[in-house]
């Protein structure tokens, strides 16, 4: 549930999550219907009773919103006890005489959690010194205290809508120094578990990182605690949890873990560090940038380069018109990348982009450290944020997802090719080899011929897999694999020039190219 402060600003609380979940609502001893909850209170917390009887009220309401028309999502009817509300003063006068008892219990509950926040405060502070806030979460390892409270929902409600249709995937990060991370590790994972959220967590002492899907109320209830966490509530706001359609169904399971940086770059956060990062740009100043840019086509030099910092398999079904994206595999050998090409940004103005803008955090951190740029900017909320507000922008193609949808569709751009025959396809599946991870572009004419593998090798594997079901242990290695170098040098500077928007690079079979011949992967030979 969201996070409440007290109106008595002199009682100094901090902001913390409703948690009814340890109440026992058939337990009379707790409340007593027949009396005045009020008349049982002490002096200090009475003062705080119609505060926490209107905070109740309100998320006992909240709860039962409901979109009015799939078109129009600002709209909110309300639904319960399976009838549908239109208008405010009828949900509100339904509430108040049919569930009066929830009222009050949820009243209990939030002057409990008042009390032992007070508490709880109080013995923190003294008046010379106050203990750390993330100090006083190791002293008190209990992770239930920061879970909100769905006892007032149905595991159906918490749980419908999970498909790709009803449900919801978010993605989102925040750099800031954590002391404790397994302390976070284990209250995300509780916090997943109670939503029923699947996806990817990634904790370090440098911040989190996650990509979760689930329901859309469970999503919401998992954005209402991130920024209710004093953890987090200064560092992060509802803008930095990037939203698309999906839900657990995207991820097979959930993967909650520690680890020494929050996107696997490779340095230490001790050597680069987030905090010293390039100058972040909203999507609109990122549009005007790329729009000089471009204008600058036809001019020998360019003075500016736009950057990819992803993998060679997401910039190839979509990108920034006039990008340079490099031939890599792993983040973690974008590094080594800027350091064999370090002659390429010489003196230029770099504008950088990425998925969600994670990747640009550390990304510019270490190109500017190499001192050899003129200025380095980063897109703000990476392509995400941008296509929310210029889907028909600059950038073509798709956008790719670390998870089963495997990307996202803005706009009706075809920018990459079938790798068999070269007809616009630009929908991913597994190399249909075991043991294979390659990705592999094959449109369905294709596949229908048997073209299903990453290239002739893994084709041959597959067919002698087939032959002999005994094989059945192939190493992950192949023609894709082999002929791709792990750190990629770019051809000497005839300096690439931006692309005018209506043209687009070709695409190799090893990723965009922009000087490079285009070529396609030879058919195999049917059996």
């Amino acid at each position: 549930m969201p996070s409440f402060t007290s109106p008595d600003q002199a009682d100094d609380l901090e902001a913390c999550v409703l948690r009814f979940s340890d109440l026992d609502l058939k337990d009379t001893r707790l409340i007593n219907p027949s009396n005045s909850l009020r008349a049982e209170l002490d002096v200090s917390t009475k003062k705080k009773y119609p505060y926490a009887k209107k905070k109740a009220f309100a998320l006992f309401v909240k709860t039962k919103e409901v979109p009015a028309c799939p078109l129009e999502c600002k709209e909110k009817w309300w639904r319960c006890c399976q009838q549908l509300f239109r208008d405010q003063i009828s949900i509100h006068r339904h509430v108040a005489t049919q569930h009066a008892d929830e009222i009050r219990h949820q009243t209990a509950a939030v002057l409990q959690q008042l009390a032992v926040t007070l508490n709880t405060s109080k013995g923190l502070t003294s008046e010379d010194n106050r203990i750390p806030l993330q100090e006083a979460f190791s002293c008190n390892p209990d992770v239930s205290i920061w879970l909100p409270d769905i006892s007032c929902f149905s595991p159906d409600e918490l749980i419908s809508g999970q498909g790709s249709d009803g449900g919801e995937v978010l993605l989102y990060y925040c750099y800031r120094d954590l002391e404790d991370p397994h302390w976070v590790c284990a209250w995300q994972t509780a916090l997943c578990q109670l939503l029923s959220l699947t996806g990817k967590v990634r904790i370090a002492t440098e911040g989190i990182n996650g990509t979760v899907g689930g329901s859309k109320l469970a999503t919401r209830l998992y954005v209402e605690v991130m920024l209710s966490c004093p953890l987090f509530k200064d560092y992060m706001c509802k803008d930095d949890f990037k939203t698309s359609k999906g839900g657990a169904c995207c991820f097979p399971e959930l993967r909650v873990g520690v680890f020494e940086e929050i996107v696997p770059m490779g340095i230490s956060p001790n050597k680069i560090s987030y905090k010293k990062p390039g100058i972040h740009l909203s999507p609109g100043e990122f549009h005007k940038e790329v729009e000089k840019f471009l204008s600058q086509a036809n001019e020998e030099q360019s003075d500016t380069i736009l950057l990819d910092c992803r993998n060679f398999y997401e910039s190839k079904i979509g990108r920034f018109q006039g990008c340079l994206a490099p031939d890599i595999r792993k983040f973690s050998y974008f590094p080594s990348y800027i350091d064999k090409n370090l002659e390429l940004f010489q003196g230029k103005k770099v504008l950088m982009y990425c998925t969600g803008g994670i990747r640009c955090e550390r990304g510019s951190a270490y190109l500017k450290a190499k001192g050899v740029c003129q200025e380095v900017f980063q897109l703000k909320g990476g392509i995400h944020k941008y296509l929310e507000e210029f889907p028909n922008g600059f950038y073509k193609g798709k956008l790719f997802v670390f998870d089963e949808r495997y990307a996202l569709s803005y706009n009706s751009d075809t920018v990459s090719e079938c790798s068999y025959c070269g007809a616009p396809w630009d929908q991913y599946k597994l190399c249909s080899t075991p043991q294979c991870r390659q990705l592999i572009l094959t449109c369905p004419a294709c596949q229908q011929q048997g073209f299903t593998a990453c290239c002739v090798t893994c084709q041959d594997k597959g067919r002698r897999l087939a032959l002999s079901p005994t094989q059945n242990s192939f190493k992950e290695e192949c023609e894709c694999t082999a002929r791709r170098p792990r750190i990629p040098s770019e051809l000497p500077r005839q300096v690439r020039l931006p692309m005018s928007p209506e043209l687009r690079p070709d695409i190799g079979e090893d990723g965009p190219r922009i000087c490079e011949e285009k070529q396609h992967f030879p058919r195999p030979a049917q059996s």
